[in-house]
């Protein structure tokens, strides 16, 4: 048993999600910690509202030595869990989300409209709310529902999600692999931010060399 994994407190009855987040941490000193980590992995894109970094971090801060692994299983069941949602989002199909939509209006509030603008911007910018889900804090399992809602090319979605949940994953595992206790100020203080900062430096080069091809290359 390891005692440097810290106790969360005990939050009140009605803080579902506290109390989930907790749960999902007590595991991190458990014997079937790492079967409990994959399956958040899993479970996260789909249903669960609790992050896998959670459990990564807390098992990598445990085991350093075992921190790569865990976290190219974290990032593989991650992928897996993001295609069944995007494969449970195309069954259901953009059109009947569409004519939900359609159907359900609160008073003035016509939210079909709003339903067909954000397929249609998921459609056009696929990539990158792909790639910024998977990387970012934005909600992974939001955007692989989307994703199958919006009929985005599977192809697409999986080499993106393998390739950012890979990035997020891996490197917080490098990180405690090599720093161990120091590396958790860091993520917690500046992974995200320097998350969102790769998004929009990858953004910024996509955007600058598009201008430049644009006004270079001959278009006739």
């Amino acid at each position: 048993m390891n005692n440097n994994i810290a106790k969360p407190a005990v939050p009140a009855r009605w803080q579902i999600h506290k109390r989930l987040y907790n749960w999902v941490l007590g595991w991190a000193d458990h014997k079937y910690g790492p079967l409990i980590m994959v399956t958040v992995a899993l479970v996260e894109p789909i249903f669960l509202p609790v992050p896998a970094d959670l459990l990564l971090i807390a098992m990598c801060l445990a085991k350093p030595k075992k921190a790569l692994r865990y976290g190219l299983l974290v990032a593989a069941f991650s992928v897996l869990g993001g295609c069944l949602a995007f494969g449970l989002g195309l069954a259901i199909g953009g059109q009947n989300v569409s004519e939900f939509f359609h159907a359900l209006k609160l008073g003035p509030l016509d939210l079909g409209p709003k339903a067909d603008m954000t397929l249609q911007l998921y459609n056009r910018f696929s990539f990158w709310a792909v790639a910024t889900s998977a990387l970012t804090p934005v909600p992974y399992m939001l955007f692989s529902w989307l994703g199958g809602f919006a009929g985005i090319s599977f192809y697409l979605f999986a080499v993106t999600s393998i390739i950012f949940r890979s990035l997020r994953f891996g490197s917080e595992a490098v990180l405690i692999y090599f720093l161990g206790e120091r590396a958790k100020p860091l993520i917690d203080k500046y992974f995200n931010l320097i998350c969102c900062a790769v998004i929009a430096l990858l953004a910024g080069v996509f955007l600058l060399t598009k201008m430049i091809t644009h006004y270079l290359v001959p278009t006739g």
